[in-house]
């Protein structure tokens, strides 16, 4: 039976490790063997899965230096836990740019690499590039989560995969029995999940909250209690803004919202898919996102949302008007979401997965 080692840097509550742990258990459930390399000792969509785990020993330091030893120290330490399974069997399975000692490591062995890309937004500069050499040398195919990605950040000589994000099983078959339990409401509920980060429209989101004091706004930010309290210390925050830590169950959130936002700055940080959006669409939640990078691929104005830039904000505020009070707009954007989800399957997403990992 085949072996499949995947490697991520820091396991949290974010995209990347949350579509790994889809893509694990997809390989789970084909009859491979997977084991994981990450950060054991931090809490994300990667803790407690039916695999045997290495922890790469990595913690996030806000001092950027500290940071940078830190992830140099990992890369090492990585490519020797790698470099174990000269001897075996084994598909290097690279989950983003950052555990580079992996894919080195597996070149060295003459294993197959295989990198899922993730992420355009990395800085700094020299950083990426000197990642993405380093996939271009070690990679034998790559995997882009969207049309988008493959053009912007394709790898030079490196065969091209694009097999966009789905949604485990789990979250569907959760998603069906939550929706079930959906009581009639008069509040209208607005919904964003995202790091806390100015570059994800953190600050606009407030700015929405003040604006549209009719409506209640949840903001769920990959943050603990104490670092919230410090972004937001000295700032007038409305009363119909609630925030919330980190979550490792997300689905009461989108079982009480009606519309879900993504306000990432697209001159700082261009989303490559947007699996939040994907996830109230399962919901039936029409969503409004940037208009560039992955959300123009499973957004369409009209349609099941709309594609607003966050610098907009009187465009956002009387779009999320609009949304709130034509019921017959609202119930054609919500059917059509529902639709639109099913071409988001694991069965899918499995299938090409096995393609190119064999």
């Amino acid at each position: 039976m085949k072996k499949i080692i995947c490697a991520h840097l820091y396991n949290d509550f974010s995209g990347s490790p949350l579509v790994l742990s889809t893509v694990i258990k997809g390989f789970k459930n084909e009859g491979l063997n997977v084991e994981i390399i990450t950060s054991t000792e931090s809490q994300g969509f990667l803790s407690e899965l039916d695999v045997e785990y290495q922890n790469n020993g990595y913690k996030f330091w806000e001092n950027k230096y500290l940071r940078l030893i830190m992830f140099l120290i990992c890369q090492v330490k990585m490519f020797y836990q790698t470099f174990r399974y000269r001897n075996e069997d084994v598909v290097i399975y690279v989950n983003t740019l950052l555990p580079f000692g992996v894919a080195i490591a597996g070149k060295l062995m003459g294993k197959k690499v295989v990198y899922h890309m993730h992420e355009t937004s990395l800085n700094p500069l020299i950083l990426k590039n000197f990642l993405k050499w380093i996939a271009s040398k070690t990679a034998s195919e790559a995997i882009y989560v969207s049309e988008f990605l493959s053009k912007k950040e394709g790898l030079n000589n490196v065969s091209s995969n694009v097999i966009y994000n789905t949604l485990s099983d789990d979250f569907i078959k959760t998603a069906k029995a939550f929706k079930k339990l959906k009581s009639t409401k008069n509040d209208f509920v607005i919904l964003m999940l995202c790091s806390l980060k100015s570059y994800k429209g953190v600050n606009e989101y407030v700015a929405l909250a003040k604006t549209l004091s009719d409506f209640t706004f949840d903001l769920v930010l990959n943050a603990t209690e104490s670092e919230i309290e410090v972004f937001f210390s000295g700032k007038e925050l409305p009363q119909n803004l609630n925030l919330y830590p980190k979550q490792s169950n997300v689905h009461r959130f989108f079982q009480k919202a009606d519309l879900v936002l993504n306000l990432s700055h697209p001159e700082q940080w261009v989303e490559t898919f947007g699996m939040t959006l994907l996830e109230g669409m399962q919901y039936g939640l029409p969503t409004i996102a940037p208009p560039v990078g992955g959300p123009t691929e499973i957004v369409f104005p009209k349609v099941n949302g709309y594609l607003i830039d966050q610098r907009h904000q009187d465009e956002l505020a009387q779009q999320i008007k609009k949304i709130a009070t034509d019921k017959k707009l609202y119930h054609n954007l919500s059917r059509n979401a529902k639709e639109i989800v099913q071409q988001f399957t694991m069965e899918k997403m499995g299938g090409k997965l096995l393609e190119v990992v064999n």
